[in-house]
């Protein structure tokens, strides 16, 4: 019986010498559930990669975890990096001191957010060693006369300065006088230059050593916090919540996920938003499903009232419309599959569309597709579409041959 019922639904989807039209909506059905099956993977893959490349960048120049002491600095730092070292899924740990101050060369000048780092430990937990562009992170430690600074490419751009030039630091963290605050004036030679890709950082940051930042931001001793770097990225938060317990009260461990909460909040709510926008173009092609399978019935009512006659259920009868439903979205979903795969594999293999890197954190479009999204893609897709077909799957089954052979 089901192979019967096979043979007709297939034998009702290749219409008629009158019939074209019927055929035509049922084609167009095809490939609207094509389109939008084409359009989500493909929008979502590149949603997918650009955050995962933000992500990237942010905990590339930031770290895998921090900890801070609240309210003042980290003064005892070697013997709060031996507990931190010593908490299971730990790499690498290293300290630093955040300042701020405004930077100068012989022509310009601009504010700038200065690290003060060990760069030794540092080249183990951040990636910022390996953006160098000009110099070396360790550069900063070799003996000079007088302090040293990594800045980022567009920043030495902007300042029209190279390796072995010197800039000026002014903080305003200097002592108080009858005057008012006297401003501390460091002046440091440029001694490497990075690019992390991201223009927030590569116009605005600066490295120096932690002497350096001490004296800048008019700290006596200590650091502003420690940065950690995690064996696995997707667990950060269970060893947060680990340091956070092996030092105790009075110290605030959070991982790169805490850091960025609304950024990727955000995008995430966006990327279910757009799930949900270009569901529609499906759903309009279950439209079109519903419209084709109406005028099909309505065009084999007699059809229909002559298998009824002949012993067909109406659960077969059903069963006839469901599976030219089901054929319809399978067909357009595995055409749309196949061209989203297809089109995602050109745009990450030819890089073809190029992004403005003042603008986005990456120079060309982030591809990356995720195998559970194409599945629920999939999945979503053959649900909406077999939903469409229960109405004139019903509409076919109540037809009566009475009343539809009346008039024959």
């Amino acid at each position: 019986m089901a192979s019967f019922e096979w043979f007709v639904s297939l034998r009702y989807l290749r219409a008629k010498r009158k019939q074209k039209f019927i055929s035509l909506i049922t084609v167009i059905s095809i490939l609207g559930v094509a389109v939008g099956v084409l359009a989500l993977i493909v929008v979502l893959s590149v949603y997918t990669g650009f955050t995962e490349g933000l992500r990237d960048q942010i905990i590339g120049v930031n770290a895998h975890a921090q900890v801070q002491r609240f309210g003042a600095p980290i003064t005892d730092t070697e013997a709060v990096l031996a507990k931190i070292d010593g908490v299971a899924g730990v790499e690498a740990t290293t300290p630093y001191i955040y300042a701020q101050a405004l930077i100068s060369s012989a022509t310009q000048s601009t504010g700038v957010v200065l690290r003060g780092i060990d760069a030794a430990s540092a080249m183990r937990v951040l990636s910022i060693g390996r953006k160098m562009v000009a110099g070396q992170l360790t550069d900063l430690d070799k003996p000079s006369e007088i302090p040293t600074i990594v800045l980022g490419r567009d920043l030495a751009r902007q300042l029209q300065v190279g390796i072995g030039d010197r800039v000026r630091l002014i903080s305003p963290n200097g002592p108080l006088s009858p005057m008012g605050v006297l401003p501390k004036i460091r002046t440091c030679m440029v001694v490497g230059i990075f690019e992390t890709g991201m223009f927030e950082y590569d116009s605005t940051m600066g490295y120096i050593t932690l002497d350096t930042a001490r004296s800048l931001a008019d700290l006596r001793r200590g650091v502003h916090g420690i940065e950690v770097r995690v064996k696995n990225i997707d667990q950060a938060d269970r060893t947060a919540a680990a340091i956070q317990e092996a030092l105790g009260k009075g110290y605030s461990a959070r991982d790169w996920m805490q850091l960025n909460r609304n950024l990727f909040a955000a995008l995430k709510l966006e990327k279910l938003g757009i799930f949900i926008a270009l569901d529609l173009i499906i759903l309009v092609a279950a439209l079109n499903i519903i419209s084709a399978l109406i005028m099909m019935v309505m065009e084999k009512n007699r059809d229909i009232a002559i298998l009824k006659s002949m012993g067909a259920t109406t659960r077969a009868i059903m069963r006839v419309f469901f599976y030219q439903g089901m054929v319809i979205g399978l067909a357009g979903t595995v055409l749309g599959v196949a061209g989203g795969l297809g089109l995602c594999a050109l745009l990450k293999r030819y890089k073809i569309i190029e992004l403005p890197s003042n603008v986005y954190p990456m120079s060309t479009m982030p591809i990356k597709v995720v195998p559970l999204d194409v599945t629920v893609i999939a999945i979503s897709a053959i649900l909406i579409t077999l939903i469409a077909t229960l109405y004139p799957s019903w509409k076919a089954s109540r037809v009566r041959p009475a009343e539809a052979l009346s008039y024959e």
